[in-house]
């Protein structure tokens, strides 16, 4: 087998389902695979349905793809026995021989043409009512009659060709006729016969129906059976399903299978070429999805590589927009602060002379270590204290006044203007500390 293009895994699912299927060739092991993507599973039912005489889920279609049937593409085995001619004498023979010759060879032609345009016309006519109910009717009524016999596809004779076509196997159709006797005579002895089975079930689907049938009329008309017994070997050729040998007349099983070996081997090399074909265009076709499926996983990659960089960039300019709008509340707190002290300024009360009566002292020390000394009247409020250092440039936006020993923090901010400085207790060179509350 050309492993080209496979890889261990696929190898391994062709050498698995060689051996559970028991096929010979791993090349077409290899071409059911890829027909059912690869599907272990899968491909074995399929290949068990067609073995079995099952259709496949390639046989959906009603229709028959055409069929060529041409005799001069034909290899053509007749068992009729004709009366024995003499060797033509003179030049008079001769004559009559080639003459005998010719009107043979045209009336075969002319019967072959008129035989294909009268089945493309009646082609036309009305579909049997149930040709598949003819058919299993007919394995039932054979079975019971002749039980050997090679394994009879269950389908109509448009589903068995569909499988043909898309299995690339050949298919041997046979139209039965009970009433001759010769016919009778070919089910009894080479279709019975055990290597004749195991040669049919081996290399082809085997489709028959009864002539008498609806389905069998059709298909006889179709591709033109005269005679009974009559076997008729159906292939792909050159993208085409032909007929490829007509096996006519009782004979024996041994010569049976001379003349199925012959058509076969003569047209094997069409389906070896129709399954490399194939091959080279499913090849084709799952190195191209692979390659779709390589860019989408590119593409996939670089469209998340942009999202992470587009949420990156969404990220940092979110982060940068909170720092701004922080960066501004806090701007926007100090110029409100800057104006509420501007507003303040005006409420604290002036600084009383030296030596002026009710004044007392008051030494302020600030986190920066900055002193400062401030002389009020027993009179101002502790709000006004408050005011007084809220306005200074060197002390915090957010504080609260304390003493020192015994330590106690003085209520001097509010609403409501706060006790007297005589009744808060506080004396003359009394220091106070002012502790920032937003260190």
């Amino acid at each position: 087998m050309d492993n080209d293009g496979l890889s261990n895994e696929q190898t391994e699912k062709v050498l698995q389902f060689q051996d559970i299927t028991g096929l010979d060739d791993m090349n077409v092991c290899r071409d059911i695979l890829i027909r059912h993507q690869w599907d272990l599973e899968v491909a074995f039912q399929e290949h068990l349905n067609i073995r079995e005489g099952r259709p496949s889920a390639y046989a959906t279609e009603s229709r028959a793809p055409a069929v060529i049937n041409d005799r001069f593409l034909q290899h053509v085995f007749s068992s009729a026995r004709l009366s024995p001619q003499r060797e033509p004498n003179g030049v008079g023979g001769i004559i009559r021989y080639v003459f005998n010759y010719m009107v043979n060879f045209w009336y075969s032609a002319f019967s072959s043409i008129l035989s294909t345009l009268l089945g493309l016309f009646r082609d036309q006519e009305s579909i049997p009512a149930d040709p598949l109910g003819d058919v299993l009717k007919f394995i039932q009524t054979y079975n019971e009659k002749y039980p050997e016999h090679p394994v009879f596809y269950q389908g109509t004779y448009s589903q068995a060709l569909n499988d043909a076509k898309n299995e690339l196997r050949f298919l041997l159709v046979y139209l039965h006729s009970e009433s001759t006797s010769e016919a009778v005579a070919f089910c009894r002895g080479a279709m019975s016969n055990a290597e004749v089975i195991e040669y049919v079930n081996r290399r082809m689907l085997f489709w028959a129906c009864d002539m008498a049938s609806h389905e069998g009329k059709r298909v006889a008309t179709a591709i033109s059976v005269r005679t009974h017994p009559t076997l008729l070997i159906i292939g792909m050729r050159a993208n085409k399903m032909i007929i490829m040998g007509r096996l006519e007349g009782d004979c024996s099983s041994e010569e049976l299978i001379r003349r199925m070996d012959t058509v076969v081997n003569d047209n094997e090399v069409w389906l070896n070429q129709a399954r490399q074909d194939r091959l080279e265009r499913d090849l084709t076709q799952t190195l191209r999805q692979q390659q779709d499926e390589a860019y989408q996983r590119s593409l996939q990659a670089d469209q998340e590589k942009q999202r992470r960089k587009q949420q990156e960039r969404e990220e940092a300019m979110r982060i940068q927009a909170a720092i701004e709008a922080e960066q501004l509340a806090e701007q926007q707190r100090k110029d409100d602060i800057e104006r509420l002290k501007l507003d303040l300024a005006e409420q604290v009360p002036s600084e009383p002379e030296a030596g002026a009566p009710d004044t007392i002292s008051i030494v302020f020390k600030l986190p920066s270590g900055l002193r400062l000394e401030r002389r009020f009247r027993n009179t101002n409020t502790m709000q006004d204290i408050y005011n007084f250092i809220f306005c200074h440039p060197d002390a915090p936006d957010s504080f609260e006044i304390t003493t020192n020993f015994p330590k106690r923090v003085l209520e001097c901010s509010g609403d409501e203007p706060g006790q007297t400085l005589l009744l808060s207790g506080l004396k003359n060179r009394e220091v106070l500390f002012v502790a920032d509350l937003e260190a």
